[in-house]
């Protein structure tokens, strides 16, 4: 075979292979044995510890909670029953005496497992409430709102009870010999103290009861590892004995 086609042919593979380089790929890192991670959006059922409410409440009050549920991860158990929550009451506004609700939201702070560990929660808020809770919950930002104060029902009430007073005051007055100002007086009466009553007693507060549960949504994934989740020397718990 003549030696010019094999330079040739030679000439063109060399071309070719230094047009197409072999990109090299990233190695696949496999995940940690001992990752156990909660996503952020992980729903977490809390019982309360202590009462909070719009009337006995302020800002800046700590507020106690326990898990009510453990919570798994990898098929392992990452939250147990009884890990403790601390939170803080951030806002509270009383419910008016005319209209305007009351509102109570409390952050969730930190988590601690039974061993001692603790996890950061930063903003994570309270997702869902059970029907012991006198008030309503405002998922987006995490907040209980009470029951609107029904003024028009209770002047309606008023009317009621003022003529009932009328009534009272004009077989009063009858007796007496003077009907009409007697009706007069158990009208009047009846209208201003139903009035003050009404004006001047505020509407339902928003109440979460001791032993109340919650929901807390992490609003960032949490993450253990599994000298995290060695509950081996961990307190027993009160009545597990």
């Amino acid at each position: 075979m003549p030696l010019r086609p094999i330079i040739l042919l030679t000439f063109l593979a060399g071309g070719l292979a230094a047009q197409e380089p072999q990109v090299p790929t990233a190695p696949v890192v496999a995940p940690a044995d001992d990752g156990y991670t909660l996503n952020s959006g992980t729903k977490v059922p809390l019982s309360l510890i202590n009462s909070v409410s719009t009337k006995h409440s302020i800002e800046g009050d700590r507020v106690y909670l326990e898990t009510a549920f453990p919570i798994l991860a990898n098929g392992r158990i990452v939250i147990p029953v009884g890990s403790w929550v601390a939170g803080t009451v951030t806002e509270v506004k009383r419910p008016g005496r005319v209209k305007g609700r009351g509102e109570l939201y409390i952050r969730f702070d930190t988590l601690t497992l039974p061993n001692g560990v603790t996890r950061d929660l930063l903003r994570s808020r309270m997702d869902g409430m059970d029907a012991s809770t006198a008030g309503e919950l405002d998922r987006a930002e995490g907040k209980i709102r009470s029951e609107g104060k029904d003024t028009e029902g209770g002047i309606r009430t008023v009317s009621e009870t003022t003529g009932i007073g009328a009534a009272v005051g004009a077989t009063v007055g009858s007796a007496a010999g003077h009907t009409l100002a007697g009706l007069g007086a158990g009208t009047a009466a009846g209208l201003a103290g139903g009035l003050i009553y009404v004006l001047a007693s505020r509407g339902p507060d928003a109440v979460i009861g001791k032993g109340s549960t919650v929901e807390m949504v992490l609003d960032r994934s949490i993450a253990f590892n599994a000298n995290d989740l060695d509950f081996s020397n961990a307190p027993p718990r009160k009545g597990s004995q």
